[in-house]
């Protein structure tokens, strides 16, 4: 009986120091499937080191990797979405913004500010997956939209990165008219003369797609970023038809002429400074 409970006890303790291990320290690749020591994939810009597969960034860490250190500042941040269609699908609307709000630490999908990439001042807006998978509302379109007027009025190049989901739901037709607001404003920015670069990341769909996201004077996109309206799934019941290997994917729209040039995470900040240089601005 004792060495049966010194063994148990034994067990116990080893399953215990197992436990005491912390979770989340490694990770599996989506690419390559390979084990990767988080705090090494994080230093390479969230990029595996074995085959560059791209992970998904929130906002405050893609601000981080593009703009010179200390040169940030918010704008228009004070705008919170509220819910006037009194939206109900599995909770409140007004439900989920507060949990959405407290998980991502935002107050809505979008981060905006102006910065120096290289030392070139520009606007910089980012969409938020970690809130509401970066899908555009009021809020995000609203915000969006003063960024592209404060471009215009300081005459500075415009940067918008985006990954979302398209259009938030709980909003309907209030998140349609965003598409439409902030393609307006882009053509005002535009007839005045000014850089817009935009960068395609994973996921860019639905309506962010289908407005200002493709509107850039020049559209970059990292590598394998799935881009497009509808999913590939919904558009071959539609069309049933197969579709090419990789539609939908970065280098698949660059060879389409969608996109001007696929540029991996690493070289994202001194591209985009070299074409501020070329621009002129």
């Amino acid at each position: 009986m004792t060495q049966a409970a010194t063994q148990d006890t034994t067990r116990g303790s080893v399953v215990q120091k197992r436990s005491a291990i912390p979770e989340g320290l490694w990770l599996r690749c989506p690419g390559c499937s390979g084990m990767i020591y988080r705090k090494q994939m994080e230093a390479n810009l969230s990029v595996c080191p074995e085959c560059s597969h791209h992970f998904r960034i929130g906002a405050s860490t893609r601000v981080a990797q593009l703009v010179d250190d200390g040169t940030f500042e918010p704008i228009h941040s004070n705008l919170v979405s509220t819910d006037p269609l009194a939206f109900n699908d599995l909770k409140s609307y007004r439900d989920r913004l507060l949990a959405e709000q407290i998980k991502s630490g935002r107050q809505d999908a979008v981060m905006a500010g102006i910065g120096f990439v290289r030392g070139r001042q520009a606007v910089l807006a980012c969409l938020d997956l970690t809130f509401m998978m970066g899908s555009m509302g009021s809020v995000v379109g609203e915000t969006l939209t003063r960024s592209i007027e404060t471009a215009l009025a300081e005459s500075l190049p415009l940067v918008i990165v985006s990954c979302s989901g398209g259009a938030r739901m709980q909003e309907s037709g209030l998140s349609l008219m965003q598409m439409a607001k902030t393609s307006a404003a882009l053509a005002r920015y535009d007839d005045a003369g000014g850089l817009f670069i935009s960068v395609l990341t994973d996921p860019t769909t639905g309506g962010v797609t289908a407005s200002f996201a493709m509107l850039g004077d020049v559209i970059l996109a990292e590598p394998e970023a799935l881009i497009g309206f509808a999913g590939p799934r919904v558009i071959k019941q539609t069309i049933r038809q197969d579709l090419p290997e990789g539609f939908q994917r970065s280098e698949f729209l660059r060879q389409c002429g969608m996109v001007d040039r696929v540029v991996p995470r690493h070289e994202l900040r001194t591209e985009i400074a070299r074409l501020i240089d070329f621009a002129g601005r």
